[in-house]
């Protein structure tokens, strides 16, 4: 009997994806699943480059995969102020003339320039963030952090700038940060387990809130599960990640329209 080979599966290693993570691991269908955690980027990265089959990729790279198939209706989104993608400075934003932008994921990157130049309507130099840039946010100099990094930073610095919240504020939209895909066809029975998976894992929310350590003093997890992260992949959220992968088409059309910078896949 031939024993068919696990599906590649890496998945964002952030606090937000541990109810997701609890599901599939609970499941049966991990049996058929050989995981691995990474930031944004290099969960991108793998899907590319075909080390993956399975991802939650950050969604600015899906206009760079030839094929690829959204595989569920849950994500990692928000409707409204997420709390772990923010712009923070020493000064308000209008003042800044620098914004470090976060390495782990481009997806907060391309989201950060539509909003300067659609919402914000305010032009800054672009820096690219290396390990240890948030020590260097200060003056004019504001910068872009997002994910478990963020936790406590509102304590550190005078000016947060929710970009969850900026967007439904721009658009009266939702946000999808990173969303479940796959490269090749899947077997629908497979495809249904894996959701089954899911949605168990969030149905023990309120017990993951219980279990899981707060990752800094004075962090309410349950606010932040029920109130900041939006995990359900519906209508309003598909249509906010068309308009914004419309940016996203247009961004990488005109490139002579950005600052030149190199920054991840995704």
């Amino acid at each position: 009997m031939v024993i068919p080979a696990p599906h590649r599966l890496v998945a964002v290693s952030y606090l937000n994806t541990k109810p997701l993570l609890y599901g599939l691991l609970r499941s049966p269908i991990s049996d058929t699943l050989a995981m691995d955690l990474a930031i944004p980027s290099e969960c991108a990265r793998q899907l590319v480059a075909g080390e993956a089959d399975i991802a939650l990729v950050p969604v600015a790279v899906l206009p760079e995969l030839p094929y690829y198939e959204i595989i569920s209706d849950y994500c990692i989104g928000a409707d409204g102020a997420v709390a772990t993608v923010c712009v923070y400075g020493d000064v308000p934003l209008e003042r800044m003339t620098h914004v470090y932008l976060d390495h782990h994921s481009r997806t907060s990157v391309m989201l950060t320039r539509l909003l300067l130049e659609e919402y914000w309507d305010h032009e800054v130099t672009f820096l690219e963030a290396e390990d240890g840039y948030i020590d260097h946010i200060n003056g004019t100099i504001g910068g872009l952090v997002i994910g478990d990094r963020t936790i406590g930073l509102e304590r550190r610095f005078q000016y947060v700038y929710d970009l969850g919240e900026a967007w439904k504020l721009h658009t009266g939209l939702p946000f999808v940060f990173a969303a479940w895909v796959t490269t090749k066809p899947l077997p629908p029975a497979f495809v249904r387990q894996f959701n089954v998976a899911l949605e168990e894992g969030l149905a023990h929310l309120p017990q993951l809130q219980l279990l899981l350590p707060s990752p800094a003093p004075g962090f309410d997890l349950t606010a932040y599960f029920t109130h900041h992260i939006d995990y359900d992949l519906d209508e309003r959220k598909r249509e906010a990640l068309e308009r914004f992968l419309t940016y996203v088409r247009y961004s990488a059309a005109a490139p002579a329209l950005r600052q030149p910078s190199t920054f991840p896949i995704a």
